[in-house]
């Protein structure tokens, strides 16, 4: 009977001689039941708590070679109770048996069983853990972690033992973290600005690698980063944050806990910051969060000109100040501008279509359009060229993938596990296969294309402009100034319609920006 051998072990738990002696132990067993070992399959340093492991990925989708699989007891394959029935189905699917020292053939009953103790001895591992944790915690010591700007003092007790959770501070780190607050505040540096200055001196960073500004900045909900952490002004909080393994990947991911099940000692002797210095940060951090809230999300403009002209005098912006008619806004709100000049929205809307067409309507405007547009196509046209042996092979390349994984499904390889890889594959392949695809790509002789510019320009009419026409149209001004002399300083750009307006011929044009126009002034 063919059999092959899986063996584990977790880092926190055991060593890398564990996988060894499992081995041997299995393969003593093997040789007294008659067994004909054709393989081992090993995961080293590795949790039991989730399937995402080479050694167990490639024993499941080689099941067909096989008809025993051999370990030293059931939890070396998983302690999760999901992952370890799902094993076991699918073993069973192509027919292999589950043998372990501790239990002989392994049935549903063990299934059943030994998943769910495993299951609690996770869980009772945790909450142990956790408990004694906090006792630290309690007795304001650290509960782990190497935090930047201390050190771990190695002490025992009076038997010898070691005393664990002891911390000091470090003058030198802590002297940077004072420097980093100080920048961040006094000097209004930017984290960027500030690890750029402490990686050009050679200082390194809580990782011994580069600073980026992430390290200084962190996440404030999160109290991660040298800004956040306070413990610089004698704070020590635990169980902030839980986390959790994803059930399919693996990977942990951290979630905050209620502000109730925090716990939080006070550590002055931990001190590093003053009160002042730490309340200047947030206030800082605040006021940067108000702004950027400020700006997001940003609605879409209900009118043509809405947001988009500014008052010559003050400076202000200019909105509808009834229904009809726009004005300066802090002119009508605050009295404190003295342009009390109001214009009729439908005059001004007219005025500013009719000077886009006049400025924009002209042979060397629409030149510019033809000669440019011929430029991109020519560009596209040789990029197609010089990718399509490349593009090719690509194509080869992931069919290929695609169909091995295809027959690892139809040989009995879990399609849970090979799924989310054939999808990824799939839609690579599609991607792939689209650049295969010869554009159309024709350039312009004569003006068939100047002519639908010209005709998309002369219906622009501010009444029927919706959606990304009224876009379009809006992104050709670049500044309208209302006068207190009734007079509009309007400044376009002629570069904004080619990037932003519907295609032409099918085809954007993402033209790289040329010059602009003079002001042009029109009374109103």
């Amino acid at each position: 009977m063919r059999a092959v051998i899986y063996a584990r072990y977790s880092s926190d738990l055991q060593n890398a001689s564990s996988i060894e002696d499992q081995i041997r132990v299995c393969e003593e067993y093997a040789a007294n039941k008659g067994y004909d070992i054709v393989n081992h399959f090993t995961d080293a340093a590795i949790s039991g708590v989730s399937l995402n492991r080479p050694g167990i990925q490639m024993l499941l989708q080689s099941a067909a070679t096989f008809d025993v699989v051999l370990c030293e007891a059931m939890d070396r394959l998983s302690r999760d109770q999901a992952d370890i029935a799902l094993v076991h189905k699918t073993l069973n699917f192509q027919n292999v048996k589950i043998v372990t020292l501790d239990d002989g053939e392994v049935s549903a009953m063990h299934i059943g069983l030994k998943g769910t103790m495993s299951a609690l001895f996770i869980q009772q591992l945790s909450d142990k853990t956790r408990r004694g944790l906090r006792g630290k915690v309690e007795n304001s010591k650290s509960a782990g972690g190497i935090v930047y700007g201390y050190d771990v003092v190695k002490a025992f007790d009076g038997a010898g033992n070691p005393i664990k959770g002891e911390r000091e501070i470090n003058q030198v780190e802590a002297n940077i973290v004072v420097r980093i607050f100080e920048d961040y505040v006094n000097l209004d540096k930017s984290p960027k600005a500030i690890a750029s200055e402490l990686n050009k001196e050679g200082i390194p960073s809580p990782t011994n690698k580069e600073w980026a500004a992430s390290t200084i900045n962190g996440n404030r909900r999160r109290g991660t980063g040298i800004l956040n952490n306070e413990l610089y002004i004698g704070r020590l909080i635990w169980n902030k944050l839980k986390y959790i393994k994803h059930p399919v990947t693996g990977k942990r991911q951290s979630r905050i806990n209620p502000e109730s099940e925090w716990i939080i000692k006070d550590v002055p002797e931990l001190r590093i910051l003053t009160d002042e210095l730490w309340q200047a940060v947030k206030d800082k951090q605040k006021a940067l969060d108000a702004k950027s809230d400020s700006y997001t999300p940003k609605r879409r403009a209900t009118y043509l000109l809405s947001d988009l002209i500014k008052c010559s005098s003050c400076g202000g912006g200019v909105s509808l100040v009834n229904s009809t008619q726009y004005g300066c806004s802090r002119s009508r709100n605050k009295g404190t501008c003295d342009n009390r000049k109001t214009i009729r929205k439908t005059i001004i809307e007219s005025a500013v279509l009719n000077a886009i067409k006049s400025e924009l309507l002209n042979d060397e405007i629409v030149q510019i359009v033809v000669n440019e547009y011929n430029k991109h196509i020519s560009e596209l046209a040789n990029s197609h060229r010089q990718n399509a042996d490349q593009n090719k092979a690509e194509v080869v390349k992931l069919e290929t993938e695609k169909n091995n994984l295809i027959d690892a499904i139809k040989k009995g390889a879990p399609p849970e596990i090979i799924n989310s890889e054939l999808i990824s594959i799939s839609e690579r392949l599609e991607k792939a296969k689209l650049k295969l695809v010869k554009p159309k790509l024709a350039t312009i002789k004569g003006y068939g294309i100047a002519d639908k510019f010209k005709d998309y320009l002369s219906a622009l009419d501010a009444d029927s402009l919706e959606g990304e026409a009224k876009l379009a149209a809006r992104s050709l001004i670049e500044k309208l100034e209302l006068k207190p002399s009734g007079e509009a300083d309007l400044y376009l750009n002629p570069w904004a319609l080619i990037k932003k307006r519907p295609a032409i011929n099918s085809e954007s044009l993402p033209l790289v920006a040329g010059a602009g126009f003079e002001p042009t002034t029109f009374g109103l």
